[in-house]
């Protein structure tokens, strides 16, 4: 029988003949995580930040570092702010801009009734009462000009006095959404103008800009019905943003649009992918953007054609690693953070003609050089329906093919996410392979990085296809005499959880154990709990009342895994966020309540002030030692 794999390539990633230790969570807390934060005001150097922890003290650092942009020694920096350029700055150094919290509305029982100020009660009258880990209070972000005199602010204005919105936008939003133009006679904002149930079933955010002469404000992207994010400038005065086209629907395809005047070109419209973050060229003829394609995230570049050339998109880097944020141009080259499965970021260059990095930055090498790590390889599966389909698998250190193995399927979030050459803290595919396991991790359905159709699939198919390209994607590689078929676990985060959920019910003792982190247990449930409402919109088809509605009564049926829980009959551990209000806790309690009650073997690893993430350094230590714990008590 033809076997449905091919592979592709090989990576090995052994660090050092002499090394002696491999990955644990412990080292992996240890490690320095960099980030960008611009080049000096001469070109010369760039500057980035490190942050630390230490376990014992319980508390982190951060020091800012200059290296040349040309390559050398680092230093440390006592005062990055007055090395790199001052976005905040108005162009005639007169302003500021900046985002400050404003009490807009009533929320509390003491802003109804002053005289009961020891009351502890909130009362909402509409949607939109909480947002990723955040009940709402009654206060916005507002963008405030501010008058300087040298380094000082001796007045202030709000250029959204007494609105309802947010800019930057809640809760991921950043400097970003608020920019000055070129002359300094405007500022360009973003925000969602909609409140209440709109707020909560839109993704319709528009840039505005705010004259200040005239103290006029202009809705720029009037009628584009997407998030419309992200504004920017280049050399030449020309304004350029990310755009989505459908309202509602957050994982669209983004797209880069210019704006010339009343004149917009959307570049990227006919290129078979999704933008993740771009930037001007220096010169202004041309963009440059990162993308997911093919298992990994790339730099490209697409040329502003001023209606005078045909716009032309062009890849720049190719490897088996991810290209992160863009820092900044210098010359002709990208200052970017590169990550790959085996290395958190490090500040490298991308040479922009030929697409060759260059490691700048060297804040883990020590460490890597003292572990042995394993081999990652690039494989591509049949899938059901006879596409191809790109499929990540990671061994141990030292792997032996005359050996067996337990193998974990992860099952990536999103749900369209991609699945690239990332590096996580939590999820991290070395410290897996580091505790004996062989990590399968396919580029199911509903992923960036194969086209947009591949990415799109998944909508309101949660339980069809993408669940088919996971078991072929396990079943394929338990065809390899290495993978010890008798021991197989399954695992996964937010869709990844919903993931194991469903597979928990359909798995047909595939599976050993299972182990769910922020999932979707409940569709009904999560319909009447989550806060953005466009998303369950979007991927579900509606609300589960809608008798009417096919695709919606498909998903809360078919595809939802509650209704398949009586066939649970596997080991499972729950880890739920007490502040996870995208998927709140109800729906981690209900599925380790079924399986306690069904005598299924369960844990239930709670964090009351974890949202739908572990952010806390220790917290995180504890889900590592919890996660292995329970992989070595029952695969």
């Amino acid at each position: 029988m033809k076997k449905t794999i091919t592979i592709l390539s090989l990576l090995g990633f052994t660090i050092s003949m002499n090394a002696q230790q491999v990955m644990t969570p412990e080292m992996l807390l240890q490690l320095g995580k960099v980030s960008g934060m611009g080049v000096t005001k001469d070109g010369k150097s760039v500057i980035y930040n490190v942050r630390t922890y230490s376990v014992a003290d319980n508390k982190s650092t951060n020091k800012q570092y200059s290296i040349p942009v040309a390559g050398g020694t680092a230093t440390v920096v006592d005062n990055a702010d007055d090395l790199v350029p001052n976005s905040r700055i108005s162009p005639d150094g007169k302003h500021s801009i900046s985002s400050n919290d404003v009490k807009v509305n009533k929320v509390y029982g003491k802003d109804f009734y002053p005289e009961l100020n020891k009351s502890d009660v909130q009362i909402y009258d509409d949607l939109s009462y909480r947002h990723w880990d955040t009940w709402e209070d009654g206060a916005f972000g507002h963008v405030f000009i501010n008058t300087l005199s040298g380094k000082k602010i001796v007045d202030s204005m709000d250029i959204m006095p007494g609105e309802p919105f947010d800019c930057p936008q809640k809760p991921f939003g950043g400097d970003e959404d608020f920019v000055w133009s070129p002359t300094g006679k405007q500022v360009l904002y973003v925000t969602k103008k909609k409140s209440g149930k709109e707020y909560a079933q839109s993704t319709n955010t528009d840039i505005y800009s705010f004259d200040l002469e005239t103290q006029k404000t202009a809705n720029l992207t009037e009628g584009m019905m997407g998030y419309d994010i992200k504004p920017s400038f280049s050399v030449n005065g020309i304004l350029a943003f990310l755009s989505m086209k459908t309202d509602g629907y957050e994982s669209d395809k983004n797209d880069i649009i210019v704006m010339n005047g009343a004149t917009k070109i959307n570049l990227t419209k006919d290129w078979d992918g999704t933008v993740d973050d771009y930037r001007w060229s220096n010169d202004g003829k041309s963009l440059y953007f990162v993308a997911a394609i093919d298992g990994s995230v790339q730099l490209f570049v697409v040329n502003y054609p001023n209606g005078k050339t045909p716009v032309t998109v062009k890849q720049i880097t190719k490897g088996d690693f991810d290209i992160h944020a863009m820092v900044a141009q210098v010359g002709n080259a990208m200052i970017v953070e590169r990550t790959d499965m085996n290395h958190a970021a490090e500040i490298y260059t991308a040479d922009l003609t030929s697409g060759v990095t260059k490691q700048l930055s060297h804040v883990n090498d020590a460490l890597y050089s003292t572990i042995t790590m394993g081999k990652i390889e690039k494989r591509y599966v049949t899938a059901t329906d006879g596409q191809q389909m790109l499929v990540w698998v990671v061994y141990p250190p030292n792997f032996d093919p005359a050996k067996k193995y337990p193998t974990l399927l992860y099952c990536q979030g999103g749900p369209q996410s991609p699945l690239t050459q990332f590096y996580s803290f939590r999820w991290n595919f070395q410290l897996m392979a580091a505790n004996g396991y062989i990590i399968v991790a396919p580029n199911r359905r509903g992923m960036p990085g194969h086209g947009v159709k591949w990415n799109e699939q998944i909508s309101r198919d949660y339980g069809g296809q993408n669940m088919k390209d996971y078991l072929i994607s396990i079943d394929e590689l338990s065809k390899e005499p290495y993978v010890d078929k008798a021991r197989l676990g399954c695992v996964g985060a937010s869709y990844g959880g919903y993931s194991v959920y469903f597979l928990a019910g359909i798995h047909e003792k595939r599976f050993k154990t299972f182990i769910a982190h922020d999932g979707i247990f409940d569709w009904r449930s999560m319909y009447g709990t989550t806060e953005e409402i466009f998303f369950v919109n979007q991927d579900l088809g509606g609300p589960y009342w809608d008798a009417t509605n096919v695709a919606a009564q498909k998903s809360y049926n078919q595809f939802n895994p509650v209704n398949f829980v009586k066939k649970w009959d596997t080991p499972i551990m729950i880890i739920q966020g007490g502040k996870d209000y995208r998927v709140p806790i109800e729906q981690g309690l209900g599925a380790f309540q079924a399986a306690q009650l069904q005598g299924i073997k369960s844990r239930l690893l709670y964090f009351p002030t974890e949202n739908h993430w572990v952010l806390k350094d220790q917290d995180a230590l504890v889900w590592q030692r919890e996660f292995y714990k329970w992989l070595k008590e029952t695969l």
